[in-house]
C-alpha cells in the first residue's frame, strides 16, 4: 500500500515522542540548531530493517554531527528499541511511535493501516523545520543512504 507522504516544501510536523531510554525527543528542539534526517522504518530486529540501521550507524559521522542529527522511528515499544540499540550497538535515538499507535507515522503519511506499521519513508528536514527532501521505499526495499546524504549535502 503506498501512503501520500507529505512533499518536499512542507513544514515538518512537529511530534514528541520516547527514544530508547525513554527520554522525549521533540522535532522542534532541533530547530535553528540542526538539520534533521527523520527516518521511519516498520519494525525492529527484522533483516532490512536492522541492515539499514546498522549501516547508518557505520555511517554516523554523516547523520549525526554538529550540523545534523538522525532520528529513526518506528511503531515498536521503547522497550522494544532499547533491547534492539543494544543489541545492534545504535547510539542514535530510536524514536517509539507506538501509542497512539502510528499517530506521528501517519502525520507524515507513511502509515501503513494494513499492516499496522511505518513504511520506508525519509525526510530531510532543515534548520528552519520545512522538510527539505523525501522518499518511501516499499516494505521489502532498502533505502539507498546515499542518496539522503547527497541531499543534505546541498543543504
Amino acid at each position: 500500500m503506498r501512503s501520500m507522504a507529505i512533499d518536499a516544501g512542507t513544514k515538518a510536523p512537529d511530534f514528541a515522542l520516547k527514544n530508547q531510554h525513554g527520554e522525549t525527543v521533540r522535532l522542534s528542539d532541533f530547530r535553528g540548531e540542526k538539520n534533521v534526517v527523520l527516518l521511519f522504518y516498520p519494525f525492529a530486529f527484522t533483516g532490512v530493517c536492522t541492515g539499514e540501521l546498522c549501516a547508518l550507524r557505520d555511517n554516523l559521522p554523516t547523520f549525526v554531527n554538529d550540523d545534523v542529527q538522525l532520528l529513526a522511528v518506528s511503531n515498536d515499544s521503547p522497550f522494544s528499541l532499547r533491547v534492539f540499540a543494544e543489541q545492534e550497538k545504535l547510539d542514535y535515538p530510536l524514536l517509539s511511535d507506538f501509542w497512539p499507535h502510528g499517530e506521528v507515522s501517519r502525520a507524515y503519511g507513511v502509515f501503513d493501516e494494513e499492516k499496522g506499521c511505518a513504511l520506508r519513508g525519509t525526510f530531510v528536514i532543515d534548520k528552519e523545520g520545512v522538510v527539505r527532501w523525501t522518499i518511501v521505499n516499499g516494505l521489502p526495499d532498502a533505502r539507498d543512504l546515499n542518496e539522503y546524504a547527497a541531499e543534505l549535502a546541498k543543504l
